[in-house]
């Protein structure tokens, strides 16, 4: 029993609150049984496979819950009868860490902060208690409500329910009856889970969930304002229903040098960008069209990336939302908040790319042209936090698709495109000691990757001073070479 159940028992007036999570496609990526059932036969529990058993699996991962993979999960009592209790929970335990990489990787932040807020955290689901309790147990739930076996004095399987099949109503009674136990109110509860087979539990509490819902539960979520979401991806970012992709995994697809028919694109070393797991990409910023230069890059190994932005992005009427939802950071320069850093950290921390520019803007007049590329701490402290690989890339000509004093890219210029060179380079040698050092290291390497007339002095002309500035500027150019990287 968690502390807030006790301390509602010593003081009655106090109400306790829980939080009810399901388990396969709701805080699992897909289905617990397939790593369980593969334990159990490693372990010589089982001997025989059930026909169709991997169809099944990929049915359910793919479209959730349905009637039949529910029958014959009813039906697997009879499958344990004459097994011993002692030798299946080895083989839960053995699962478990297996189980727990299938978390999705923003369940974490959800479940902590329902114990933050002092609710109690459970596991709700049809999954017999004894194969998923050790894996509760890793993952720290405060209780288990769960289908549980029938044993006899000697410890072996019956082939009988201890009680209700927790499904469906089951599962809401089941619930109730914990909750009444621990002098729990479900009016000020919540609970989270994927399928439409679980909407007694989620009509009985005051906080329905919907995450990764099934096509019918999303068409209820949408009847009754229940509030959908992943937890494969951050708060706020949309995702595409039926198909299960985010909307920047589905726009990848369609990221193509052909997209763009005013540049010619140079796209190279892309083979350094990790393929499943977190890094930090740092590019030079040169043009507002060097993002759309990275996603070229990071768009042909298939992933999603996460840029940090200016507030000015994420307030804008349009553009705002679709930053948000394609799971952008909003960075608020020159108020010395670490929250980009923390949201950055919690990105990398659930795998993913996040991109940014060191130098925090586009420099402008003179600084433009200087050939030595000064950053901010950002990535240098995102790479020591997390020790993340930082991945540079040289970005090359994109001024010329969309020049600093224009407020739109020069989409007219079809018939003789200007090249866009991207270079991605390998990790960045970092000692994570020093954030002047590594940072000095991380645009020495984005440096190495531009062409030769990029590493060199160039005296501009008063044409392509007058490029680099914005429309409306109104500042010293004098100043520009002495201005902190990222400032206005």
């Amino acid at each position: 029993m968690s502390e807030h159940s006790r301390a509602s028992r010593a003081y009655p007036s106090l109400v306790a609150h829980a939080a009810f999570f399901d388990l396969d496609r709701t805080i699992l990526s897909g289905a617990s049984a397939h790593v369980v059932s593969r334990v159990l036969r490693e372990t010589g529990i089982v001997t025989r496979t059930i026909p169709g058993e991997s169809l099944m699996y990929s049915i359910f991962e793919t479209f959730g819950e349905n009637l039949p993979s529910m029958v014959l999960g009813r039906q697997a009592v009879l499958a344990m009868r004459g097994h011993r209790r002692d030798e299946v929970r080895e083989a839960a335990r053995i699962a478990a860490p297996d189980l727990v990489a299938m978390v999705q990787p923003y369940a974490q932040k959800v479940i902590d902060s329902h114990r933050a807020e002092g609710r109690s955290v459970v596991l709700a689901t049809t999954t017999p208690r004894d194969l998923i309790e050790p894996f509760a147990d890793l993952m720290g739930f405060d209780a288990v409500i769960a289908t549980t076996y029938e044993v006899d004095s000697d410890g072996v399987y019956t082939g009988e329910l201890d009680g209700t099949y927790v499904w469906s109503r089951g599962k809401r009674d089941a619930v109730r009856a914990w909750s009444q136990e621990n002098d729990v109110d479900l009016s000020g509860s919540y609970a989270y889970s994927d399928s439409v087979f679980d909407e007694p539990l989620l009509a009985a509490v005051g906080f329905p969930h919907c995450v990764n819902p099934d096509w019918r539960l999303r068409l209820m979520a949408a009847a009754r304002r229940w509030p959908v979401m992943h937890l494969d991806v951050p708060h706020g970012v949309a995702k595409v229903p039926v198909i299960g992709l985010e909307a920047q995994q589905l726009l990848m697809k369609f990221a193509r040098p052909e997209v763009f028919p005013y540049a010619r694109f140079t796209i190279t070393g892309t083979e350094n960008i990790p393929k499943d797991s977190a890094a930090i990409l740092c590019g030079n910023h040169r043009s507002y069209f060097d993002i759309a230069a990275v996603s070229l890059a990071v768009a042909k190994t298939g992933r999603a990336v996460r840029f940090l932005g200016k507030k000015e992005v994420f307030d804008a009427p349009v553009i705002g939302p679709i930053a948000t939802a394609l799971g952008g950071i909003r960075v608020e320069r020159g108020t010395g908040s670490d929250e980009p850093l923390r949201a950055a950290t919690e990105l990398i921390n659930a795998g993913d790319l996040v991109a940014l520019m060191p130098q925090g803007t586009i420099p402008r007049g003179h600084a433009f042209f200087d050939p030595i590329l000064k950053g901010r701490w950002g990535a240098a402290k995102l790479a020591a936090a997390t020790r993340a690989p930082v991945i540079p890339i040289g970005i090359w000509g994109t001024e010329k698709v969309w020049p600093r004093n224009a407020k739109l890219p020069n989409i007219t210029n079809v018939t003789s495109p200007p090249e866009v060179i991207i270079v991605v380079g390998p990790p960045v040698h970092l000692g994570y000691t020093n954030p002047d050092a590594d940072t000095a290291a991380i645009m020495s390497a984005i440096s190495a990757l531009l062409p030769p007339e990029g590493r060199e002095y160039y005296e501009p002309t008063e044409d392509e001073l007058r490029r680099s500035y914005p429309s409306n500027y109104a500042g010293d150019p004098n100043a520009e070479d002495e201005r902190r990287p990222g400032t206005d």
